[in-house]
């Protein structure tokens, strides 16, 4: 029995949908697993016998089923909050079906033999930006001088270090967790890597409610998003000093700057692929700085990061058909395992 390609992900997500098709025109038979469609429209029934867990997961609106034992590859692509055919559930009871839902559902993946893009215990390793730049620096990597405080005058001494400016960055998400509440309760959007400057005074003093992350700013001759994918690396070239409102953010999309493929020095391929499987990742999406004397400075690395925008505006990098190679690769050597 061929072996399939598990996509765990959500009903709106453009990436999943691509690969999947790829996936299919290569003759695979991906299925997909919308969380925030489980399992609501889904029934699961898994049995533990034998030593092993056995059973299906089966897509109600389609009858689709995947049969646990056919799964020769996963790929953990996005988070979504579970969909339960109660729509009146009380704070108590979602608390505890959610609860409930992640024990079974990781119960089942974390007990599966396959290719992971990436295995959810590596994900979460590989989620800690701090760590990250030590590793990074470990592995020759330039590293920015950094500073976490939650107190005024930690950042007062910091900014007289550094011999020039310094920025903030939010760790966990830029979005400053909009997507985590619900669209009436949102009361700000992104937050993009600022430049601190003086007319930041007074906004600094609002450290002493939470530590923040503050480097010193690295002044850029251009951009790069460096991509792992198995054991391919696609690295896209972002001129971002070409327009002011991407010189600090390259993430502006309202600014035409140019994104070309970009040849990495061997040395640099090499770190970053050591970077990304030293997690035990097959994925990663990475941000570096070139500054003007040419020296490579690691920003950080996602280990679920978006690669469909590098491909749209470099169609030669095809990341797309690379991801859908790789998923049906490792399911095919599973079904040459003994």
């Amino acid at each position: 029995m061929p072996k399939r390609v598990l996509i765990v992900t959500k009903r709106a997500d453009l990436h999943a949908d691509i690969v999947s098709a790829k996936l299919a025109a290569a003759g695979g038979n991906p299925f997909r697993l919308n969380l925030d469609e489980f399992p609501k429209h889904f029934a699961l029934n898994l049995e533990f016998a034998r030593g092993r867990w056995e059973g299906e997961l089966v897509h109600l609106p389609t009858g689709e089923a995947l049969s646990v034992s056919d799964i020769g590859a996963v790929w953990m692509r996005k988070k979504a909050s579970f969909n339960f055919l109660s729509a009146d559930l009380s704070p108590q009871e979602r608390a505890y079906a959610e609860g409930e839902m992640e024990h079974m559902l990781f119960s089942l993946l974390y007990s599966l033999d396959c290719y992971w893009m990436s295995h959810p215990a590596a994900l979460r390793g590989a989620s800690w930006k701090g760590e990250q730049l030590l590793r990074a620096a470990r592995l020759g990597f330039h590293v920015p001088p950094s500073l976490v405080t939650n107190r005024r005058g930690g950042v007062d001494a910091f900014r007289a270090k550094m011999d020039g400016d310094i920025v903030f960055k939010s760790l966990s998400t830029p979005t400053l967790a909009a997507e985590q509440v619900a669209l009436e309760e949102r009361i700000a959007g992104t937050l993009p890597t600022t430049r601190i400057t003086d007319e930041h005074e007074e906004a600094l003093d609002a450290v002493v409610e939470l530590p923040s992350f503050f480097q010193q700013h690295v002044p850029k001759r251009y951009e790069l998003r460096v991509t792992v994918i198995g054991d391919r690396v696609f690295a896209a070239r972002i001129d971002s000093q070409e327009d002011p409102r991407t010189e600090t953010d390259f993430r502006d999309f309202s600014a035409e700057i140019r994104y070309a493929a970009e040849r990495l020095p061997p040395d640099i391929e090499r770190r970053c692929l050591e970077l990304v499987h030293s997690y035990g990742l097959n994925y990663g999406a990475i941000d570096l700085i070139v500054t003007p004397g040419g020296e490579y400075v690691f920003l950080e690395n996602n280990p679920v990061g978006q690669f469909l925008f590098i491909e749209q505006l470099v169609p030669e990098l095809d990341m797309t058909g690379a991801m859908a190679a790789c998923l049906t690769e490792g399911a095919r050597a599973r079904e040459r395992a003994p």
